[in-house]
């Protein structure tokens, strides 16, 4: 499926999405609550969302400490953009602005750069995952089962990590073809123990702040217990992976939301009030980080990797 049509899909999918709120509970309706939300509590959420941008841009950061040393700032506007277009951006198009951004502001090329990207993304995956199996097991499972299932979740990390250096030492002395492809990858990977454990020191603790305070946002709205509200941020976080969704996620982020929520008994129209203001803030913030990158300083432009 080509990218204009995965485009008229998603503009397709935004519009019987506004079309149907709006016969179904109405806009006014749903947009309501904004008005009795406690503008303390709203601000804090911001804060806190802002919290997550700097401890995204920290991982960055503290992996290519090197190249990034005493230029904070320029890598906080890095994230912030990239946080912008990924948002906004179609089919997650706005991946792609990592690597273009890196180049242009670090001079790390796309060979370096997409590797890393690659890593922090499986990071990501492997932490909501874990996350989310506690949040199911605290309303589906037995803890009995749950734990055991974590724990070894939990271990992949350390297995993956021997498997890179083995791969490494396999590889060292490529010499063409796929084999110095892959050891070249390997390369842009964590290559001591304590890298590998910064990286996902910084993972788990953006992750766990994010999905806390979008769960809070939830239940500013609806009322809902904290497991679910847990899930439906990791399942609206999830749907940016789906191949087809709507312009800015609209109809898609909201629909995995509701597919979390839907199983703890929540009605629809309220899992569908809580879904929708919970994206509305989640770009609201978006925006609001875009606007902010924008006053950020320009990057003095270094050496980087090739």
């Amino acid at each position: 499926m080509n990218s204009k049509i995965k485009i008229f899909l998603g503009a397709l999918i935004l519009i019987a999405f506004v079309v149907a709120v709006e016969r179904y509970i109405g806009w006014v309706e749903l947009l309501r609550p904004w008005q009795s939300a406690s503008p303390v509590e709203l601000a804090g959420a911001i804060a806190l969302t802002f919290l997550t941008y700097g401890l995204r841009a920290m991982r960055l950061h503290d992996y290519f400490s090197t190249l990034l040393r005493g230029q904070f700032a320029a890598n906080m506007k890095l994230t912030l953009q990239h946080n912008l277009l990924n948002n906004l951006l179609p089919m997650r198009a706005g991946e792609l602005s990592f690597p273009v951004l890196m180049s242009r502001y670090f001079s790390v090329q796309p060979g370096v750069s997409i590797p890393v990207l690659f890593w922090f993304r499986l990071m990501d995956l492997h932490t909501l995952i874990a996350i989310a199996l506690f949040a199911a097991g605290d309303l589906w499972l037995d803890h009995r089962y749950v734990l055991p299932l974590v724990f070894a979740w939990l271990t992949l990390p350390v297995l993956s990590f021997h498997a890179h250096q083995r791969g490494s030492r396999v590889l060292r002395d490529a010499d063409g073809g796929w084999k110095k492809f892959a050891a070249k990858v390997l390369a842009s990977f964590p290559q001591t123990s304590t890298a590998f454990w910064r990286a996902w020191f910084w993972t788990w603790v953006n992750w766990l702040v994010k999905l806390a305070v979008f769960a809070w946002v939830l239940r500013m709205f609806i009322d809902s217990p904290w497991s679910a509200a847990w899930l439906a941020a990791i399942f609206g976080d999830a749907t940016s992976v789906l191949p087809i969704h709507g312009v800015a996620g609209a109809g898609t982020y909201e629909a995995g939301v509701i597919a979390a929520l839907a199983p703890a008994g929540i009605d629809m129209n309220t899992a569908v009030r809580g879904a929708v203001n919970l994206h509305l803030f989640l770009l609201g913030s978006t925006l609001l980080g875009g606007i902010a990158a924008a006053f950020l300083p320009a990057p003095e432009r270094k050496n980087g990797n090739s």
